[in-house]
C-alpha cells in the first residue's frame, strides 16, 4: 500500500516493465507527470512519516537517479578524454610533419 498521494510500488513497477512502444503518448505523459509529482512529494515528505515500502522505494529511486547522473558524468569524461587524445595526436602529427618537411600544414584531420 502506498502513502497518501504517492504512487504505489506495484504501479511504479508495472510502468517500468511495460515497454514504451506499447504505450500511447497520453500514457507516457501521464506516467512522466505523476512520476515527477511522486518524486517531489517523496523529497518533501519526512522519512519518519513514510511507510517502510515507500521509504525503500524512495531510497531505491534516489540511488538510481544518482547512478544515472554519475554514469552521464563518466560518459562525458570519456568523451572529453578521447577528444583530448585526438587533438594531441593531431598536434603531434602536424608538428612532426612541419619538422620533417619544413612546411607548415594547418590540419591533418587525424581525428576523423
Amino acid at each position: 500500500m502506498s502513502d497518501f498521494g504517492r504512487k504505489g510500488v506495484a504501479e511504479q513497477t508495472k510502468e517500468k516493465i511495460t515497454p514504451d512502444s506499447t504505450k500511447s503518448t497520453g500514457q507516457k505523459t501521464g506516467e512522466n507527470v505523476s512520476g515527477y509529482a511522486d518524486k517531489v512529494i517523496g523529497a518533501i515528505q519526512p522519512n519518519e512519516s513514510k511507510s517502510t515500502t515507500q521509504s525503500a522505494s524512495d531510497t531505491t529511486r534516489s540511488n538510481a537517479d544518482a547512478a544515472q547522473k554519475q554514469g552521464d558524468s563518466l560518459a562525458k569524461q570519456a568523451t572529453d578524454t578521447v577528444s583530448g587524445i585526438a587533438k594531441s595526436v593531431n598536434d603531434t602529427v602536424n608538428s612532426t610533419f612541419e619538422s620533417l618537411s619544413g612546411a607548415t600544414k594547418t590540419n591533418t584531420n587525424v581525428s576523423k
